[in-house]
């Protein structure tokens, strides 16, 4: 059952990439690369990495996502990653287990569960393009522990206004 729960601000690395649905791994395939240089630092991840979406256009099968590692305290950007901050608020969540080609149904039906409960997403839509103000899909299963996608657990969390 999603719950509503109130984040603080919530500091990260990530890179930031426009990719389409067949191109994911663009972006995806970064979180690794992002855990390993804050190990270099000395830095442990704050939480489950993540991917970002920005903006979702479907029709034109295009997707501005990021993939980001919450840090404990603010971090300087380097080369291509960047220092952000996942805004503080209200938010909806939910975990999901399976695989990630799943997330998709998952997403339906907690906009649907929103829909019903009369909630109002950080969204805004422009011209067939949604714009969030902060939807996440927070990866909290370590594929090198549990390889099988199909047991992994993934937390939704879909910032309103």
């Amino acid at each position: 059952m999603p719950q509503i729960i109130e984040f603080p601000p919530r500091p990260y690395l990530g890179v930031r990439r426009t990719i389409t649905m067949t191109s994911f791994h663009l972006v995806a395939d970064r979180i690794g690369e992002i855990i390993g240089r804050l190990a270099e630092r000395g830095t442990a991840p704050a939480g489950a990495p993540f991917l970002r979406y920005h903006s979702i256009d479907m029709a034109a099968d295009r997707l501005v996502v990021e993939a980001g590692v919450p840090v404990p305290a603010p971090m300087d950007a380097e080369d291509d990653l960047l220092a952000a901050t996942l805004p503080a608020g209200r938010y909806v969540t939910t975990t999901h287990h399976g695989h990630p080609d799943q997330l998709a149904g998952a997403v339906e039906s907690l906009l649907r569960w929103g829909r019903e409960q009369g909630l109002e997403w950080d969204l805004t839509e422009k011209d067939g393009v949604e714009h969030w103000g902060c939807r996440l899909e927070l990866y909290r299963t370590d594929p090198r522990v549990e390889p099988d996608m199909n047991n992994w657990d993934t937390d939704l969390q879909l910032r309103l206004t």
